[in-house]
């Protein structure tokens, strides 16, 4: 097969997940349940081996294609065809996102049998993985889109799914609405992320003429200097929208609370899908960044900020997910620090390790969850523990060995320990941080060391020692269904360094197909010796501190003071949200829908100024103007016509010599006047 026809073959990686959407949507019932999982999973493994035939296809032809399916937008400048953009930088991301989301599909056929049981809905089982395969569709046309407008629309779907995803089980929750909540939570922040979206899209098309990646691109660089300000605007624009998208300061806020979502949405949002589209759009308006290094810069220091600040949050949580959430923010920052630097092939070489070791931890999260929750507790009152709280857990190492064994190299993946995934795309990242940007550099080498820290906490508090439940003593590893996704992804976790190895670079040789001016980083012995010897720093502290002794739901933390308060209430950052913003919204809501609305639109406009007035008009049209004028014209009419009738009655007698005479005097006065005249 040669290149033309590999990459005329793209449009499959949305057409098979198409396909299994509209077969479980319309035939779901008629295919049965057990079916809807696997005919998900395998239309996205069908749209991974056509991401394959992608990757060889540039092989031979390495700058790629654009291929136009349709004429889209034709409106005066404004052209905007359907098409795909097939590069490097686009097949690396169809590659990982195809890949990992098929792991996770197959887990979720699992996972979801189990869990729509637990929650007492199995008729929603079809359902999720309608929801999944529209995630993985929106992704698909979020990375392949050769137009800002057309990663729009894969970046709004996204949102949209993970609103639906995060949502699932909306009746659950605190109050029997707190997972509805999180859902709308991340619906609303990330539409003020979108607005900067748009505006940037704006900006482009008014200062460039295009919506197109190349043209803009092209025009930009051909204006050199004169496009240092319209760059800017445009770039500082995407980082609004990067920030909502993929997690960052300060629009962090809804990846936390999307824990409400089942496992595999978490493993699906944190690893392969939503969050990393923040990354990837930078990486792909890099000529932008490039004329704009005040945004570069923006970008490099609000990703190591939230790196730092996201790792600081998650060692103080006691929820399994959502240390896992905040872990996600803080690795997000690497990512957005790195491509911020202009380090793009370090920043997507940590994405494709992220998704690996990441999908692998939420998995083994999901898998231990479902561990306690098939357990069988002896009393009323452990029946109700929160499966997710690692202060119930303990002693899982040996009920759930595979389980440990994931999450032991996704963990140590994650801390950066060499020769795993993560130690070697962490330290591209360092390396370029400590050459170009020692802030950047000091800040993500403290987040590295917190990582390895709540890493080797999760670890202690869940494997080791003596269960702390009865829950976690009746625990058992899960199906092997659940168990293959883990080891192939502890697979990728282990080797995934392999990627971008140093000295070789394939990954990196293979993006500056399309990333014309990322730069290869080279092995730094001392930067690498630094970040382990930090991460094991982390992991030692955390051993000394969780390891001693078994830690029970009642005992304090054995790290406490106000120092630990502040990290374990997320620095009161929700807090002053709501003081800040929610508040002020609910009580200006208020004030329109009981002042604004109520009493001045409702009462005074409404019922005093529109209703008393048109009462009194029809009242002064009914009884003044209709009675009096047209009633009264119509009754002096009809007593006229009355009076008439009345004299000229006299004049119908019946008798026939009455009408002669009459006629012969009418005829003598016609006669009479003819002679006149």
């Amino acid at each position: 097969m040669d290149a033309a026809t590999a990459f005329r073959m793209a449009p499959l990686v949305i057409v098979f997940p198409l396909l299994a959407l509209l077969s479980n949507l319309v035939l779901g019932q008629r295919l049965g349940l057990r079916l809807a999982g696997w005919l998900a999973s395998a239309a996205v493994g069908f749209a991974f081996l056509v991401s394959v035939l992608q990757f060889f296809a540039l092989q031979v032809q390495p700058g790629g294609t654009t291929l136009e399916l349709a004429e889209w937008i034709s409106i005066g400048s404004l052209q905007v065809p359907w098409a795909f953009k097939l590069d490097s930088l686009s097949v690396t991301m169809m590659l990982m996102v195809t890949g990992v989301s098929t792991l996770i599909h197959i887990y979720a056929i699992g996972y979801m049998r189990a869990d729509v049981r637990f929650q007492g809905d199995p008729s929603r089982y079809r359902r999720f993985f309608v929801y999944f395969s529209l995630f993985v569709i929106s992704m698909m046309v979020l990375v392949v889109g050769d137009s800002f407008l057309t990663l729009f629309v894969g970046w709004e779907g996204v949102g949209l799914c993970s609103y639906l995803l995060i949502g699932f089980w909306y009746e659950k929750g605190p109050g029997g609405i707190g997972n509805a909540m999180a859902g709308r939570k991340a619906f609303v922040v990330n539409r003020i992320g979108d607005l900067g979206f748009l505006i940037a899209m704006f900006l482009a098309f008014w200062h460039f003429g295009s919506l197109r990646f190349e043209q803009v691109f092209l025009k930009a660089e051909a204006m050199g200097p004169a496009a240092v300000g319209a760059a800017t605007a445009i770039t500082l624009a995407l980082l609004v929208g990067a920030t909502g998208k993929s997690a960052q300061l300060p629009l962090f806020v809804w990846l936390p609370d999307a824990m409400a979502g089942p496992t595999p949405v978490s493993a699906l949002i944190h690893a392969a899908t939503m969050v990393t589209a923040g990354i990837y759009m930078i990486a792909r308006n890099a000529v932008l960044f490039d004329l704009a290094p005040i945004s570069s810069g923006a970008v490099a220091l609000v990703g190591a900020l939230t790196a730092l600040f996201g790792a600081s949050i998650a060692v103080a949580q006691f929820d399994i997910k959502r240390v896992l959430a905040y872990s996600t923010i803080s690795q997000l920052g690497f990512m957005i620090a790195a491509v911020g630097m202009g380090a793009y092939v370090a920043g997507m070489f940590h994405l494709v390790t992220h998704a690996f070791f990441k999908a692998l931890l939420f998995l083994s999260a999901g898998s231990v969850i479902q561990g306690i929750e098939n357990g069988h507790p002896v009393s009323h009152s452990q029946e109700h523990l929160d499966p997710n709280d690692m202060r119930t857990m303990g002693g899982l190492r040996s009920r759930m060995p595979v389980t440990f064994a994931g999450y032991l190299i996704g963990g140590l993946a994650l801390s950066g320990i060499p020769p795993l995934a993560g130690f070697f795309s962490k330290d591209e990242i360092l390396t370029d941080a400590w050459q170009t940007h020692p802030v950047v550099f000091g800040l993500l080498s403290v987040a590295g060391a917190l990582t390895a820290f709540y890493t080797g906490r999760q670890l202690w508090m869940v494997f080791a020692g003596r269960p702390r439940s009865e829950s976690a003593a009746q625990a058992r590893e899960n199906p092997p269904l659940m168990r293959v996704p883990l080891l192939a992804l502890a697979a990728l976790s282990l080797g995934g360094g392999l990627i971008n190895f140093p000295g070789l670079h394939p990954l990196g040789t293979f993006l500056q197909w399309s990333l014309e001016h990322a730069h290869l980083t080279e092995f730094d012995p001392a930067v690498a010796g630094l970040s382990t010897g930090l991460a094991l720093l982390g992991l030692g502290t955390a051993a000394w501190a969780y390891g001693r002794r078994p830690l029970t739901v009642e005992q304090p933390e054995p790290v406490g003071g106000g120092l630990w308060i502040a990290l374990h209430r997320k620095w009161w950052v929700d807090e002053l949200y709501d003081r800040l913003i929610v508040r002020p919204f609910i009580t200006l809501s208020a004030i329109l829908a009981e002042r604004i609305d109520g009493r001045f639109l409702h009462d005074w406009v409404h019922d005093t100024l529109l209703a008393r007035g048109f009462s009194r008009t029809a009242g002064w049209l009914a009884l003044g103007f209709d009675l009096r004028v047209i009633d009264g014209a119509g009754n002096a009419l009809g007593q006229l016509i009355r009076r008439a009738a009345l004299r000229l009655r006299a004049l119908q007698t019946g008798y026939v010599r009455n009408y002669a005479i009459s006629f012969f005097v009418g005829l003598v006065l016609m006669v009479g006047y003819l002679l006149l005249r």
